[in-house]
């Protein structure tokens, strides 16, 4: 008997593969790749069992731009990407002759995604009526076929509900289960300054994976419809962003005496907004009293260095170019 169970890292879709493996089902995981959600960087090796990947990130895009099922409370849907990601697992099900579909969805805890009409509506529109098990709550949910067929014993199933956390801890805790992300994770279009930053890219049809990236580093300018610049915060941001340039975009930087940011300017740009993209630099850089300083400036693939004089940029020149 095979089950796939959906695991994203976080702790309830580790206990309620566990608790379902406890039952002498082979559980296999499935871990979708979204370019929104935060890589945990847990290897869940205390798991013991099979994981795959599979990468939903294009079809996800689609889903931000126009839900059908609208948005949480900031640019997040919810309701659209358990659809898909219930009906890719149904696929994967298939595939590989499992019986039923396993999460850690507890019920009432994601004030969209997780009441009971919600958990329903996924189910339903998934294709999975009767298939998905979710563990942690099954004894407040409707009977499954994996229990009425006895692949799996109700009694043996939890009644977790909220947002609480006390219980999943202590189950980890017996389950033996160390390895996990905490809370602070998950999605980044439930943070409202994300999204907002998201929300930019879609309003200039900017909207695709390499800008999405981008986002989750520095500080954010958008200095016209068809450019923008991202400014580094600290060392690691700034080697970030020279990994992250892609071909034709824009690499400011201060000279070797002054210490300062990387910046990574992207999209079409003239000589004024260079210069403007070197006085935002600027601003970021410690001038130790100086009014000019030379920033330099090189377009990918380019090799040599160009080097502009400028004064930096004022905060309230940059209040409304501030994403």
């Amino acid at each position: 008997m095979k089950a796939i169970a959906l695991i994203s890292g976080g702790l309830d879709s580790l206990l309620a593969a566990k608790l379902i493996a406890q039952e002498g089902v082979e559980v296999i995981g499935l871990k979708f790749k979204i370019p929104f959600y935060l890589n945990t960087g847990k290897t869940l090796t205390d798991l013991g069992m099979e994981i795959s990947e599979v990468d939903i990130g294009q079809e996800f895009l689609q889903l931000v731009l126009k839900p059908r099922y609208g948005y949480g409370a900031n640019i997040n849907p919810c309701i659209d990407c358990k659809i898909l990601m219930f009906t890719k697992a149904k696929e994967f099900m298939e595939q590989l002759s499992a019986k039923f579909i396993i999460t850690g969805e507890v019920l009432g805890q994601r004030p969209m995604s997780q009441h009971r009409q919600a958990l329903e509506l996924i189910e339903k529109k998934s294709g999975l009526e009767g298939l998905l098990l979710r563990p942690l709550s099954a004894g407040l949910l409707p009977e499954t076929i994996p229990e009425k067929q006895g692949w799996v014993k109700r009694e043996n199933l939890l009644n977790f509900s909220g947002r609480g956390r006390r219980l999943q801890i202590k189950l980890a805790k017996t389950l033996g289960i160390k390895d996990y992300a905490q809370p602070a994770g998950g999605c980044l279009l439930t943070d409202p300054l994300f999204s907002k930053k998201v929300k930019d890219l879609i309003a200039h049809g900017q909207l695709n994976r390499d800008n999405i990236e981008l986002l989750k580093i520095g500080r954010h300018f958008r200095i016209s419809p068809q450019a923008k610049l991202a400014v580094g915060r600290d060392e690691k941001e700034n080697q970030e962003l020279v990994s992250l340039a892609k071909e034709k975009d824009y690499l400011f930087f201060p000279q070797e005496d002054l210490a300062g940011p990387t910046s990574l300017g992207r999209g079409i740009f003239n000589e004024e907004l260079l210069e403007l993209c070197a006085r935002i630099t600027c601003r970021y850089c410690d001038l130790n009293g100086a009014i000019f300083s030379d920033i330099a400036y090189r377009r990918i693939p380019e090799e040599k260095n160009k080097v502009i004089k400028v004064s930096s940029l004022q905060e309230s020149q940059l209040i409304n170019m501030r994403i």
